[in-house]
């Protein structure tokens, strides 16, 4: 976890593969990066075996681009399709179990920061409905409520799109599946309000049909709970397999999605408001200054 572990020993850089060279020389890190930079720069994932027109990886691919240290930072997620993806990317990815992910990223934390007390790490939980909100309800919730500084991401596609789809606590009222042909019977759960319940400092609903909303929501998740404790952000991320969405209209959907019930959504405590603000302000500050 620092930029020691990307850069090759003298003398070998010439003889690594051209992309891991263009990544040492032309990625992210210690240069913040835009929406309006894609394609200038080598990101940190960019292949993956996810489906095609999947909205699940452009969400992950706009949270890497939003990490404010990569070379600082630890994801945690286990069984689904984002770890296809997660797990593709320049930065360290721990595979936990069903149920464990919100607890191993506890003891995570805590370990970095005895162990590394002059530099921040991030952690961020980043996993499906399925194994975040059914099968990881426990851990996730005592993370919350002891409020460890992580942030946790969910990756919200209302199916386990992964194993052939079953309804989860996420999937919509009425909602018949291919593994679920009754309908769902209950409503939705209210992540949302638990995340208030549990008076978490950020939380955020979002549709990644606004890419630079999405970067920027992300970031201040990350950095709020580096400050404070616990953010959420739940980002609908359709499974276009599960749901027979063609290809050329995963977007659309995601627009439909976001206009009838899934609008973007954002909550601060009033420290993490004051915090992002003074923040935000110094680096509007910096960039004026940098263009002079």
């Amino acid at each position: 976890m620092s930029l020691d572990t990307v850069k090759p020993a003298p003398g070998y850089l010439e003889h690594l593969p051209v992309e891991y060279q263009d990544l040492v020389k032309h990625g992210q890190y210690g240069k913040k990066k835009k929406v309006s930079d894609m394609g200038k720069f080598k990101e940190l994932i960019e292949e993956h075996p996810m489906c095609a027109g999947c909205a699940m990886t452009l969400f992950i691919r706009l949270v890497f681009l939003a990490l404010p240290k990569p070379e600082h930072t630890i994801f945690v997620g286990t069984a689904g399709c984002g770890r296809l993806a997660i797990s593709q990317g320049n930065v360290p990815f721990i595979y936990g179990n069903y149920g464990d992910t919100n607890a191993v990223a506890s003891g995570l934390k805590r370990g970095l920061e005895l162990r590394f007390p002059e530099q921040k790490k991030d952690v961020i939980v980043m996993c499906g409905d399925g194994g975040l909100v059914d099968i990881g309800f426990q851990g996730l919730m005592h993370s919350w409520f002891r409020h460890e500084k992580f942030s946790t991401f969910m990756l919200d596609n209302e199916i386990y799109g992964n194993t052939g789809g079953q309804e989860s606590g996420m999937t919509a009222q009425g909602l018949v599946a291919k593994m679920s042909p009754r309908g769902k019977v209950d409503e939705k759960m209210d992540m949302l309000g638990l995340a208030k319940v549990a008076k978490l400092d950020y939380i955020a609903r979002i549709v990644p049909t606004n890419p630079a909303r999405v970067v920027r929501t992300a970031r201040r998740a990350i950095l709020i709970a580096r400050e404070f404790g616990s953010t959420y952000v739940q980002a609908y991320t359709s499974c276009n397999i599960e749901y027979s969405i063609p290809t050329p209209d995963v977007m659309q959907d995601a627009f439909d999605k976001e206009k009838k019930e899934y609008g973007f959504e954002e909550h601060f405590s009033d420290r993490a408001k004051a915090y992002i603000d003074d923040l935000e302000k110094k680096d509007k500050a910096a960039a004026k200054a940098a263009k002079k």
